[in-house]
């Protein structure tokens, strides 16, 4: 039991790295909060794993995770008066930076790119710098989506992996020979012999 706390308190501390994470541009919070999960069911099994159902809803968190990052993105810079070339920079831009400068490379990135693909395609300044501005709103509203999902994957984990204290400490297979060994020494006990059972009739009719 203490080796199982022990697990869920390190797995618990990871999560929250992971929940910091999905604040911060460019660590990838809802993975290091799945792959905590994962690694819990892996170790522990049926013996107080999360379960491999509730593994399969953080799969789908996660997912769910990378899917509002990109659409909140482009959504962002189509409010703000972009067309289907600056949610393509965006895109790209997104990709870019996040390979070339992370972890700021997820803010500046889809800003530059919206603005160089409007801006090459003859639209004017000013209105390419709003398609930015609008590319980095989404990116902010796809770090809140990404934390709302990651607190989820928390309170799923939570729920389907705390370590409950068990009352019925003794196994069902130790109870059931606890019972047969005192079943046993019942049965063996001394009993009086026929022959004692005679002597003593004889005694008391001599009285």
């Amino acid at each position: 039991m203490l080796e199982l706390w022990i697990g869920f308190g390190l797995i618990i501390l990871v999560m929250f790295i992971g929940m910091i994470g999905n604040l911060i541009p460019g660590i990838p919070g809802t993975s290091l909060i799945f792959t905590a999960g994962l690694i819990h069911q892996l170790y522990f099994g049926d013996n107080g794993g999360i379960g491999w159902f509730w593994i399969l809803a953080l799969v789908i968190l996660m997912a769910a995770s990378f899917l509002i990052d990109y659409i909140a993105t482009l959504l962002g810079a189509k409010t703000l008066g972009a067309t289907w070339r600056g949610m393509l920079g965006a895109l790209v831009g997104l990709i870019l930076g996040l390979i070339m400068f992370p972890p700021f490379g997820l803010i500046l990135g889809p800003f530059v790119g919206a603005i160089v693909f409007e801006w090459a395609f003859g639209r004017e300044v000013r209105e390419a710098s709003k398609a930015g501005v609008g590319a980095v709103a989404g990116v902010i509203l796809g770090m809140v989506g990404s934390a709302i999902c990651g607190m989820a994957m928390l309170g799923i984990f939570l729920f389907a992996a705390f370590p409950y204290d068990n009352t019925n400490t003794v196994s069902p297979e130790i109870e059931t020979l606890k019972n047969n060994s005192l079943e046993q020494k019942t049965d063996t006990s001394p009993t009086p012999s026929e022959s004692n059972i005679e002597n003593n009739e004889s005694a008391e009719i001599k009285n």
